[in-house]
């Protein structure tokens, strides 16, 4: 009898250890693809698996950038106006912006800025570009490239002089995604501003200036 149960003891022993290692080893792949746990509740985490499709149809973001702005040359009506000296660099508030994707790539959407600008004379010139704006981005893992252009208004203001005139400009960014919330870069770009006074209800064309500004901005996206 001694002898049964001990054989019936061994086959049991030999058949744990022969069908128990895959359950335990099974056991042990589920719990590497567990999720984390919070108190309880699982926590996932996408951020990890971050790919270019995070942006899709409907995501927006807000840009906070601040930055200077660099006076690269100006035209007289149409002449090239050079007095051998470098304008003061500005300085520049925005533009903040708010931009809509239509797909991961394309996006369109509007900005407002707050210029300004001193002169040789010890005076400042202000501006307030308004625009509406569009471009296209690209994506490598965490890193974004924008390449944008914008077309707008552009109310100005030096002494007792006020002008409401259009302005284009064209520009490039890169950005790091630091989380899908916030992405932090840089951004240049390329400002034109036409000024076409009138005189007595008609156009002082000898009066005429195009001004053109660079753009170095440090900026904050916030991506919702």
């Amino acid at each position: 009898m001694r002898k049964a149960l001990a054989l019936l003891l061994l086959i049991v022993l030999c058949w744990f250890s022969g069908q128990g290692a895959p359950f335990l080893h099974a056991q042990e792949e589920d719990d590497d693809d567990d999720p984390p746990y919070n108190d309880g509740v699982p926590v996932e985490d996408d951020w990890d698996g971050y790919i270019s499709d995070l942006y899709s149809s409907g995501d927006k973001s807000f840009t906070i950038p601040f930055g200077l702005i660099f006076p690269f040359g100006f035209l007289n009506n149409g002449k090239s106006i050079d007095h051998n000296f470098s304008p003061p660099v500005g300085g520049s508030i925005g533009p903040l912006s708010y931009n809509y994707f239509f797909t991961p790539n394309l996006f369109v959407g509007g900005e407002i800025a707050f210029l300004f600008n001193g002169t040789l004379a010890n005076n400042t010139v202000f501006l307030v570009p308004i625009a509406l704006r569009g471009g296209w981005q690209f994506v490598l893992r965490r890193f974004e490239f924008p390449l944008y252009a914008a077309i707008g208004i552009a109310p100005q203001r030096y002494l007792n002089f006020n002008y409401i005139g259009f302005f284009m400009k064209a520009g490039a960014g890169a950005f790091y995604r630091f989380n899908p919330d916030w992405s932090f870069g840089v951004n240049a770009d390329w400002n034109w501003y036409p000024q076409r006074p009138m005189e007595n209800g008609k156009p002082a064309t000898s009066k005429n200036v195009d001004g053109f500004f660079i753009g170095l901005i440090i900026a904050a996206r916030y991506h919702f």
